[in-house]
């Protein structure tokens, strides 16, 4: 029997803006690991050697107009030179900009959470979409994590099931430095529920259906609580960037974080599995799937609310985390 040639698969070129970010190693990680390449990156800081771990002859720009005059040089070279995929790492509320830049530059967008600040950017970019006859993919990557798609398989699996109870908390300590940063600025990050629970809701909008009701009993620059009313379930969330916040066992550990959700006041369990979920989203992106603007709407909307919310505080019966003298320590 004759043996087919295997096809060979063009490597994909990648520009990525923001690289000297914290969530930037994981993009480039993905980008090696799925066999592409990166040949441009741009960032204010010049601070960014973790390049060479990956790709050392990347032409680097720390002005984004320099680094704009490079993407089009390569698109007007023609296809085998222009950028694909254009990967952004950079504060939340350049987001919106810098998808718009990839699109424009004729290449595909993979941006960082959350997508986009505001619901009705997300109308502007379908149109962009729409011109440019490319797309706008989002890191959704709880989504592929072993133990919550195993969790959303046995949801589904029983559709009679209603009303679970879920408790939400997730505790990641922040230094004074974090309140200087954009990061502290909520018109550029979007505020906590925005910059660190924004993937949170995303999972669990997901796998227990729409939003019904979303209320806020606290926002503070450092933390937040509320109960979001789903389709099939009552979700009490708190999210802290204070260490106080956290338990005496992750303390004892010398631990800065700590996850935990409960359902039906049973663990689950999903400490574990977060390392390559970058690179498997990019294999889904690669393959002609990956998540697109209408799966990131649902958890935009809900973060949106909650950051122009009035909170209307609280108490022992409406959230656990209802020490209030807990939360007004400075």
């Amino acid at each position: 029997m004759r043996s087919r040639k295997k096809k060979a698969v063009k490597m994909k070129r990648f520009a990525v803006i923001g690289v000297g970010g914290f969530v930037a190693p994981r993009h480039l990680r993905a980008i090696k690991e799925t066999g592409n390449i990166v040949t441009a990156a741009v960032d204010p800081s010049d601070s960014v050697g973790i390049i060479d771990q990956f790709f050392p002859d990347v032409h680097f720009f720390t002005e984004f107009e320099r680094f704009d005059r490079h993407i089009d040089k390569l698109r007007r070279r023609g296809p085998a030179h222009q950028v694909d995929y254009v990967s952004i790492c950079s504060p939340n509320y350049l987001h919106d900009a810098h998808i718009r830049f990839a699109l424009r530059s004729q290449a595909h967008a993979i941006c960082e959470k959350p997508l986009v600040l505001n619901p009705w950017n997300l109308d502007a970019l379908q149109d962009f979409e729409a011109e440019s006859d490319r797309h706008v993919f989002t890191v959704l990557q709880l989504r592929l994590h072993p133990s919550i798609i195993d969790l959303k398989r046995r949801i589904d699996a029983n559709p009679t099931a209603q009303n679970f109870t879920i408790d939400l908390t997730y505790v990641t300590s922040r230094g004074r430095w974090y309140g200087v940063s954009w990061k502290g600025d909520p018109s550029k990050s979007g505020g906590i529920a925005t910059n660190i629970g924004i993937h949170f809701f995303d999972m669990l909008i997901w796998i227990f259906g729409s939003v019904k009701e979303n209320q806020v009993y606290l926002s503070t620059p450092t933390r937040a609580a509320g109960h979001l009313t789903l389709e099939r379930a009552q979700v009490r969330w708190f999210l802290s960037l204070e260490r106080d916040d956290l338990p005496e066992a992750a303390l004892t550990q010398g631990r800065t974080t700590h996850r935990s959700i409960e359902i039906n006041g049973e663990a689950l369990e999903f400490s574990e599995g977060f390392t390559d979920l970058h690179t498997k989203i990019y294999n889904e992106i690669l393959a002609g799937r990956g998540f697109n603007l209408e799966d990131a709407r649902p958890s935009i909307e809900v973060v949106h609310t909650i950051r122009n919310a009035t909170p209307k505080g609280l108490d022992n019966e409406n959230n656990r985390f209802s020490k209030e003298e807990q939360f007004q320590k400075e």
